[in-house]
């Protein structure tokens, strides 16, 4: 008896030129979001990354995580997002430029699911605690982890 297996996320997906195609889009959208940009750490970060290698990172996380051939090869989340002070506000509204992506390229349900799915995987190396978002708060916006 022979079962048929699934395809990877990363073929139903169109492979590395759809996902980079559907991150530049997603890119350039996070980048002038002014729900992001009001936290100052997250808008200075914008101005001081080029997008292209930004872009180029999350395509290659995004395809490996997909269960294709690339390797990420940037810094850990918790390392590369710690100093932004990312607050649960910010990454609704980040998941909501996600998903407007997404929508805009219609790609379906399922896959739409399983893309949510691996960044909400990283959400606890992104986002702040309540007490570290009040320890900032209250040291002047300049608390760190």
């Amino acid at each position: 008896m022979q079962t048929q297996q699934t395809p990877m996320l990363y073929d139903r997906l169109g492979g590395a030129y759809n996902i980079a195609t559907v991150v530049d889009d997603f890119i350039d959208r996070i980048m002038v979001d002014p729900r992001l940009n009001a936290n100052p750490r997250v808008d200075e970060a914008h101005h001081r990354v080029l997008p292209a290698g930004f872009k180029y990172l999350v395509t290659e996380m995004v395809c490996w995580a997909a269960g294709g051939p690339q390797t990420y090869t940037g810094r850990p989340m918790g390392d590369s997002h710690r100093d932004l002070m990312i607050t649960q506000e910010e990454w609704r509204a980040f998941m909501d430029d996600f998903r407007q992506t997404l929508d805009k390229f219609q790609v379906p349900q399922p896959e739409q699911q399983e893309l949510k799915a691996i960044v909400e995987s990283t959400k606890d190396d992104i986002v702040v605690s309540p007490v570290q978002e009040a320890r900032a708060t209250t040291a002047g916006g300049t608390g760190g982890s």
